[in-house]
């Protein structure tokens, strides 16, 4: 479990910088257009939908490693006063419901790339279908952090933290 652990560990740091250097390309694109724009009068068309497209990445890879962080939005106050036993089942049915959620993302998010595949985004030339790409990638990446989650509380490890390496409760 904890060579599994390593391996998911690279995957959420890689997905990380992947999704910070989204968000720094985001930023560069809206920041040429702005210039282009009003200091240059004229426009780049393709930076929107490009800079959409990018948002949709980080947004949905920094999601991911939130699940596997355990910084997913929850409502714990009651968990405080329930027994451990009892606090590690909910977890549990809180990550077989986040990783259902993942699998749907990936299901209609493969869907929605099938059924737009024929479409060209004008101002890019490429498929519509790169637009639900994230929702995928990010689906999987739900699915599968909740999935470890789970396993390592059954092996009666702790959760997953950045960085950290598997250790027994």
């Amino acid at each position: 479990m904890a060579r599994i652990a390593r391996a998911t560990g690279l995957l959420a740091r890689g997905a990380l910088w992947v999704a910070g250097i989204g968000l720094v390309s985001m930023t560069a694109m809206i920041a040429c257009q702005v210039f282009w724009r009003y200091v240059l009068n004229d426009s780049i068309v393709w930076t929107e939908p490009a800079s959409v497209m990018v948002m949709g990445w980080f947004i949905f890879l920094g999601a991911a490693v939130g699940i596997r962080e355990g910084y997913h939005l929850s409502f714990d106050v009651v968990l405080y006063f329930l027994p451990d036993r009892v606090v590690k089942v909910l977890h549990t049915v809180s990550d077989l419901a986040v990783g259902g959620f993942g699998l749907a993302m990936i299901w209609y998010g493969a869907s929605l790339a099938y059924r737009t595949s024929g479409n060209v985004l004008p101002s890019l030339g490429i498929s519509g279908a790169f637009d639900f790409l994230p929702l995928v990638a990010g689906g999987a990446l739900v699915a599968l952090f909740s999935a470890e989650r789970i396993a390592r509380r059954a092996a009666g490890l702790q959760t997953a933290r950045f960085g950290e390496e598997a250790t027994i409760d």
